[in-house]
């Protein structure tokens, strides 16, 4: 992503200046929104816009390099706007917008929920719970979403059934995260896998060997919970096969390897038909509720666009070959390399609390590692949404655990000691990288 200009580029330093004003504005009077002056009823890192962060940030790169003049940078921006990668997970964005929008009002994420807590035994809800998290994650390709649907569900299931909200909320975030991880339509997925020009059935390859390991081992600590506590009456769900069946159709198409747009397009009609035939939608709520959805992407459209920009300005004025100077003084190996992506994911999360941000910001950087350490662009593409994902998934300010925290009237880090499944996460990520990172970086 970024200028085809193959000019050699000193490391800059001052060339990260406009990702440093990002973090100031947006991190900064988030961190103060939040937890030093609060606005009730908004959280605090909502006050301030990322667009007009990244907007401000874009202004202050292009008053970088006066030896290059305006229309030289303007082109460079169009250069990284204009990468294929780009445009077409842009185009994505749009259907899975749509997607989520049409699944959402045809009521096939409660629906899938409610059908699988009718069938799980009371005794095994806690862990029942992680897995419904994990396949409406999956199939809708949002945690978020997932989290907004299965919280409200799980507070009912913890009142029930005399069980601790924290934990059933708590295993809840940690399966929408895993979904989010793996799925084919997700926001994170397609960026990581776009920008470093992957195949996403390939990238998922990668990411299950990580992903799943940790996924059983919290399985089983669920499972260890629901032996060693009794029993608990949760009560029944309503729920329709019809509303639930596209879900799990969009998921199998997704797994075998077919093509995203054709999965996204399959998926929008199936529950247009659902819900039409169900009653819950209608063709006017069918348009609206699919432009709605689409509306609501607009915003990462618009930062992915804004992040290229910057990129591009910024490695055309040295700032990636600083960073990757900084990388080549501390790892001097393949595996060193794929640690330098791993942190430099979860830093770029971290600082923005946003995953897909995060990944957008750390892709054209960890391109560049992965070409000069000989790491396979799978792997780079596992690491940055595995990494963000993990990030995401624990910060108490990030959208998730704020989300939850809200629907279950509790604080967010009440949430982090029940968290079980990014903790394990980083475990086997650790692993991962000391077991396929062996050998130098290559010339």
């Amino acid at each position: 992503m970024g200028s085809k200009d193959k000019r050699s580029v000193a490391p800059n330093p001052k060339a990260l200046l406009p990702i440093a004003v990002f973090l100031v504005l947006y991190l900064g009077n988030g961190i103060f929104f939040e937890y030093i002056s609060p606005s009730e009823g908004r959280m605090g890192f909502y006050v301030v816009s990322v667009v007009l962060a990244f907007s401000i940030a874009l202004i202050v790169a292009f008053l970088q390099n006066k030896d290059r003049s305006f229309d030289e940078k303007i082109h460079s921006c169009a250069e990284g706007i204009g990468d294929d990668n780009i445009v077409i997970m842009l185009f994505i964005f749009l259907l899975a917008g749509a997607f989520s929008g049409i699944a959402g009002e045809a009521g096939g994420a409660s629906s899938t929920a409610n059908m699988l807590l009718n069938v799980i035994p009371a005794r095994f809800v806690v862990p029942g719970l992680f897995l419904i998290a994990c396949l409406i994650s999956m199939a809708m390709g949002t945690s978020v979403g997932t989290i907004s649907v299965i919280a409200p569900i799980a507070c009912a299931v913890a009142s029930n059934g005399k069980l601790p909200v924290p934990l059933t909320v708590g295993v809840v975030v940690g399966g929408a995260m895993f979904g989010d991880n793996l799925s084919f339509i997700s926001d994170t997925t397609i960026a990581a896998t776009k920008t470093q020009g992957v195949q996403m059935k390939d990238k998922f390859r990668t990411n299950i060997r990580v992903a799943l390991p940790a996924a059983l081992i919290t399985l089983i600590a669920l499972f260890i919970y629901a032996f060693t506590s009794k029993g608990a009456d949760v009560g029944t769900f309503e729920f329709s096969i019809i509303q639930a069946l596209p879900y799990f159709i969009v998921l199998a198409l997704s797994v075998i390897g077919i093509n995203v747009f054709i999965v996204l397009i399959t998926g929008i009609i199936l529950f247009v038909g659902a819900g039409v035939i169900t009653g819950t939608l209608t063709y006017s709520t069918s348009l609206s509720s699919m432009g709605d959805g689409m509306a609501g992407m607009f915003e990462t459209m618009i930062v992915t666009i804004l992040v290229a920009s910057i990129a591009a300005l910024m490695k055309e004025n040295g700032g990636f070959e600083a960073i990757l100077s900084f990388i080549r003084k501390k790892a001097d190996s393949k595996r060193g390399g794929m640690f330098g992506v791993a942190f430099l994911t979860a830093f770029m999360d971290i600082a923005t609390a946003n995953n897909t941000v995060a990944i957008v910001i750390a892709a054209p950087i960890a391109k560049d590692i992965s070409r000069e350490y000989g790491i396979e662009p799978r792997k780079t593409a596992s690491l940055l949404d595995t990494c963000s994902c993990i990030a995401q998934g624990i910060i108490p300010y990030g959208a998730q655990l704020l989300v939850a925290a809200n629907i279950a009237k509790v604080t967010s880090f009440s949430l982090i000691p029940f968290l079980i499944y990014p903790f394990v996460l980083i475990v086997f990520v650790i692993i991962s990288i000391l077991k396929e990172g062996n050998g130098k970086k290559t010339d």
